[in-house]
């Protein structure tokens, strides 16, 4: 029997806590390059040093993604990869690790499966919580079940909509430290100290920052000044280029190892 998801994601911070150390949250496609080599691809990420993996449910129209993500995106449709099958990978994935997981996804994608399905089934197999990127808090019909609510936050949110955002939240705040669309960047967005500082006078939840994060000298940076650290395109740009590596699954390890080493530093 699995353990409650919210305890999976709040035990982690909690020992994060305890160690003086920030979360690693790594970000990759689900069912790409293809749906037999994500479990695979999980397990790397947390020999690596990952804390928390997120899963993109693959879509057609992603568009808070960059051109990295939406790419992935594509190569995991064009590989047979359905929301269904990804809780199937969900399974499998738990058959060796209790590593936190979140699903990160459209909220089409969830209507169309039918919400309240959709959610008891991912946490049936083993998901912790789910980042729903266009679904405003407003909207939230309260249908997540068990799933923890992982909510963004954007570098433009005022004070009273941040308020707002973080009383659906659970789990963790994912604050967003630019603005458009995903992508590894040369630099990372400014000011976010401050708006993690604004966030925490709303909330006690942990908060992580992504988007555009690509090195670890960016991650250690990140690290400083939040709960955690969020990569994503970095991570699945090595897996692009080495996709057709027998070895991909130890590249992407490698890869991702000085990432954790510079968060948790």
């Amino acid at each position: 029997m699995n353990a409650p998801p919210e305890n999976r994601l709040a035990r982690k911070f909690q020992q994060l806590k305890e160690r003086g150390q920030k979360a690693f949250v790594a970000y990759i496609t689900a069912g790409d390059p293809s749906p037999a080599l994500t479990p695979e691809l999980v397990w790397a990420l947390e020999r690596a040093g990952a804390d928390i993996v997120e899963l993109g449910v693959p879509f057609s129209d992603p568009l808070a993604d960059g051109v990295v993500n939406q790419l992935s995106a594509q190569r995991a449709l064009a590989a047979g990869t359905t929301p269904a099958h990804v809780l199937d990978l969900v399974r499998t994935i738990r058959e060796q690790s209790q590593i936190p997981l979140v699903l990160y996804t459209y909220f089409n994608l969830l209507y169309a499966f039918g919400v309240e399905r959709f959610c008891m089934q991912a946490h049936e197999a083993g998901v912790d919580g789910v980042l729903i990127l266009d679904l405003p808090p407003e909207e939230d019909a309260g249908q997540l079940g068990h799933l923890a609510r992982i909510c963004l936050v954007a570098p433009t949110s005022p004070a009273e909509r941040i308020a707002q955002i973080v009383k659906q939240a659970s789990g963790f705040i994912y604050y967003v430290s630019r603005e458009g669309v995903t992508g590894m960047q040369a630099s990372i967005g400014q000011g976010a100290e401050a708006r993690v500082a604004l966030i925490r006078k709303h909330t006690a939840l942990p908060v992580c920052i992504g988007f555009g994060i690509s090195t670890p000298e960016q991650a250690r940076a990140v690290a400083s000044q939040a709960d955690g650290a969020v990569v994503g395109s970095a991570l699945v740009n090595q897996i692009a280029q080495c996709a057709e590596d027998p070895q991909l699954a130890r590249r992407l390890e490698d890869f991702a190892r000085p990432l954790a080493e510079a968060i948790h530093a």
